[in-house]
């Protein structure tokens, strides 16, 4: 694309993707909330960490929807497409995040990770609010004054990310400490290295993000008006 113009007519497509996605998330949000509000009133810390997942959540319901998740990724690597299309920056930081999210996802549910469901359902509900913001932004509500209002302010979603990271990094390292004081923890050192690393790159990289975007005002000058010789 670097010689050619942006492609023309895929606005509809793209408006249909994310809503899509964002309904897909929501549902997976609402399938697996029960799941751990439940864990969290009936299960210690030392279970939710190393019980084994095949008699947790990989069955039923819950089990399929760790699954769609883990499938999802795929799909979702279409949203580089949409970029590279229309001649977008497309910045390390996207197409880091949904390379490595696809292997590292892959890992955990091949390795049966305890915590998966947690970080499945984490994902889910950020990215419901993500893609809804994408559509609406596909749709142009944000230049219509009547609907405007529905506008997530992109400031939150990013926070919303960094948080998922935190909890992400704070949950990777209460499984190293469980994996060192539990006997037969069911989870693995190469799984919870590669998972730790993934996290503790997306924190630094959204926090990186969100400073550059948010926080540091980049100060232009403007060109000086060359003076008229009357």
């Amino acid at each position: 694309m670097a010689d050619r113009d942006a492609l023309k007519g895929w606005r509809s497509t793209m408006a249909l993707w994310n809503i899509c996605l964002s309904v897909f998330s929501f549902m997976g949000t609402i399938r697996l909330l029960p799941y751990a509000m439940h864990n969290m009133f009936n299960m210690s810390a030392e279970e939710v960490f190393c019980h084994n997942a095949r008699e947790t959540f990989a069955f039923g319901s819950t089990g399929l929807w760790v699954q769609l998740f883990a499938l999802s990724k795929f799909p979702e690597l279409i949203d580089t497409f949409f970029i590279v299309i229309n001649k977008r920056n497309l910045i390390f930081l996207h197409w880091y995040h949904h390379l490595s999210v696809v292997l590292v996802c892959w890992n955990s549910y091949v390795n049966e990770q305890p915590c998966a469901v947690y970080f499945c359902l984490l994902n889910y509900w950020v990215h419901s609010i993500m893609y809804f913001y994408y559509f609406l932004t596909t749709i142009r509500v944000h230049k219509n004054p009547t609907w405007k209002w529905i506008m997530p302010n992109p400031i939150f979603i990013t926070f919303f990310q960094i948080s998922q990271m935190v909890i992400g990094v704070t949950m990777t390292a209460a499984g190293f400490y469980f994996y060192a004081t539990v006997p037969k923890c069911n989870v693995t050192t190469q799984n919870m290295v590669v998972v730790s690393l993934m996290y503790a790159s997306y924190l630094f990289l959204f926090c990186q993000f969100f400073v550059g975007r948010y926080l540091v005002k980049v100060k232009t000058t403007k060109p000086l008006k060359s003076k008229k010789v009357l």
